[in-house]
């Protein structure tokens, strides 16, 4: 549930070092996508790398300030991971052309939910899905009314994992997730925000974030082969 968020931080990289891979020929991607769907984790790791320099492309049609960078390259990837996860060749149509449309719909998407509620929008970002399919998001992850007994420990389980994670950064680290994403019941709040409550500069609080999602997705991934 929580692989989608927990992997953002390592495919930043991408679009922060401009070190993009190569797209992969309209073989070389007909063959991956067969394996995806095959249930080769590996191959959705490859298309959706092989792609982030579509996100890269998309981000920049939006023209986004300096501040905003981040969250513009963070909410393009999760449309790209979106577009990979559920495309299909019956779309008739090449991955990249599909995945544009979806990197750039989950943009505008962030802006209509920015602009309709003027709050940082973390929380309503999507991380994985639930068992149904439908979309889960962060804050799904820290409140739930109806829900059945079924849910309700497997809701547990999740909000277990993610504050375990969480307790294993350190203090700075963990205050500065907290205030950003809106954790122990207070309001999300933005980097320029976080920088002035705690008189610290934005590029500082950007790089204790970027450190912390860092660490988190490697906590992550040791627990996933762990399982494996």
């Amino acid at each position: 549930m929580l692989q989608l968020w927990l992997e953002i931080p390592a495919l930043l990289g991408y679009l922060k070092g401009q070190t993009f891979h190569k797209p992969f020929s309209k073989e070389e991607e007909a063959a991956c996508i067969e394996r995806f769907l095959g249930g080769d984790e590996q191959a959705r790791l490859d298309l959706i790398e092989r792609n982030m320099r579509l996100v890269a492309h998309v981000v920049k049609k939006f023209h986004p300030k300096h501040e905003q960078l981040d969250d513009y390259i963070s909410i393009g990837t999760i449309g790209l991971m979106k577009a990979v996860e559920s495309y299909t060749p019956d779309k008739k149509t090449r991955l990249a052309t599909y995945a544009a449309r979806c990197i750039e719909n989950e943009i505008l998407m962030h802006l209509r939910t920015q602009k309709k509620v003027q709050k940082d929008v973390s929380l309503f970002e999507p991380i994985g899905t639930d068992k149904d399919g439908n979309a889960l998001q962060i804050r799904d992850l820290l409140q739930c009314d109806e829900e059945s007994a079924t849910e309700k420990i497997e809701h547990k389980e999740h909000v277990a994992q993610l504050y375990h994670y969480l307790h294993m950064l350190d203090e700075r680290e963990l205050e500065i997730v907290t205030l950003r994403y809106g954790l122990n019941q207070q309001d999300a709040l933005t980097q320029k925000e976080i920088a002035a409550r705690l008189n610290i500069s934005r590029s500082y609080v950007s790089r204790i974030e970027k450190r912390a999602l860092i660490k988190l997705y490697q906590l992550y991934k040791r627990d996933q082969k762990s399982i494996e």
